[in-house]
């Protein structure tokens, strides 16, 4: 069983599945489906289309090179069949599946790494510009104890008098 990659969006095509696609100069492309071709056909480039792979691989969102995509590439050349090589076979791509997957969670921990200190910082940013909204601004200039980083805290009865006092 052969497994093409569209030629779009790099995915799998399993047989029996997508579209194929023969130019005047007899160079095959396949699609995984109509969205792919119909891109083709509108002469869309995949490197600026945002839900392809080249796009990804392109502005770092996926790995790019590793070891383990070599096992990936298409092989044309038939082998004889030997029952220990596959069987040894097998028991390799297990292994490297899930040193592949391994490898694509580091990538992705280390593109996630100051996400969330950069979240954080636009967070306090946004309390300074609108701490009015939480609290009055007479109540600030009488108080500066009640800036930022101490955490606002606001009662039932609190928020009662501030509504009766409006």
């Amino acid at each position: 069983m052969r497994l093409e990659k569209c030629w779009f969006c790099s995915s799998t095509v399993y047989p029996g599945h997508g579209i194929q696609y023969v130019r005047n100069d007899a160079k095959i492309f396949r699609f995984c489906r109509s969205k792919c071709h119909k891109n083709f056909k509108m002469k869309r480039n995949p490197r600026k289309v945002k839900w392809t792979k080249a796009y990804r691989r392109l502005h770092g969102k996926d790995m790019t090179q590793d070891s383990t995509f070599e096992f990936e590439r298409k092989r044309n050349r038939p082998e004889r069949y030997d029952r220990n090589v596959t069987e040894n076979t097998l028991k390799a791509i297990k292994k490297i599946d899930k040193i592949r997957v391994d490898r694509e969670e580091r990538h992705i921990s280390k593109r996630m790494k100051g996400k969330k200190a950069k979240e954080q910082r636009e967070a306090t940013k946004e309390l300074e510009q609108s701490i009015h909204m939480v609290k009055a601004p007479a109540v600030l200039d009488k108080e500066p104890s009640l800036t930022l980083p101490i955490k606002v805290k606001v009662s039932q009865k609190q928020s009662e008098e501030n509504r009766m006092e409006e």
